[in-house]
């Protein structure tokens, strides 16, 4: 993870995730990814409830990935490794049960 404006990045791993489907609207379909970290990944201080917010269209695509703190945005973003995991979780597990 890395914070808007900086320059120091945390690189995590992802373990038991799990989503959650819910269309937003007619455009968008909101993919809820929670998880736990692996051992050895420690998150950004003051992080309570991590999770990711995959944004994707009714076609199955991801349009974008953001974290989220106890379910709100947060003023991190995820590293290229980091949405690679949740990309290869959602691929496997979750677009299949989209559209």
């Amino acid at each position: 993870m890395i914070a808007y404006g900086g320059t120091e990045l945390k690189e995590l791993r992802f373990e038991r995730m799990e989503a959650r489907i819910e269309p937003r609207d007619e455009q968008w379909i909101d993919v809820e990814v929670r998880f736990r970290l692996a051992d050895g990944s420690v998150p950004p201080e003051g992080f309570e409830e991590l999770s990711a917010l995959l944004i994707c269209t009714h076609d199955g695509e991801i349009f974008d990935i953001v974290p989220q703190d106890e379910g709100r945005d947060c003023e991190f973003r995820f590293t290229e490794s980091e949405k690679q995991q949740l990309r290869s979780f959602y691929e496997r597990e979750v677009r299949h049960r989209i559209g």
